[in-house]
């Protein structure tokens, strides 16, 4: 999404994501995925782990956590603002994210599922590295 289309998704109330690829370890396989949410009047950057996992699911929030935990939902708080175009940067500095690479809300499934579909392949389509920013 281009940066205009992005601030305006977050000023309507929408969230917008980034999957980053994988995260864990070789004995504990997952992916992660920043996401950028309006929450009453500010902005909130969270980052995702979750096991990467069979049966292969386009919702990744419905993949079990990456990392044990006895809360219900996941994700790792980075950053809190009031200013959409501060959260991109935030989300950006703190994850690696790229300022192309992100979607709407939701859309971030289907790019893990073309990265599991390409054999989870070590760079990401653009051809750069993941991040390798982890919670």
């Amino acid at each position: 999404m281009a940066e205009p289309f992005i601030l305006g998704a977050l000023e309507r109330g929408r969230s917008v994501e980034q999957f980053l690829g994988p995260a864990g370890s070789p004995e504990r396989l997952g992916i992660h995925w920043v996401e950028l949410q309006p929450v009453r009047g500010t902005y909130e950057v969270y980052l995702h782990a979750a096991l990467d996992c069979e049966p292969l699911s386009g919702d990744l929030d419905s993949l079990p956590p990456l990392f044990d935990s006895d809360e219900e939902d996941f994700g790792l708080l980075l950053a809190t603002t009031n200013d959409p175009l501060a959260a991109l940067d935030a989300a950006e500095t703190q994850t690696g994210a790229v300022r192309n690479r992100w979607v709407n809300q939701s859309m971030a499934g289907d790019e893990y599922r073309d990265y599991v579909v390409a054999s989870r392949p070590a760079k990401a389509p653009d051809g750069h590295p993941w991040p390798t920013s982890q919670p």
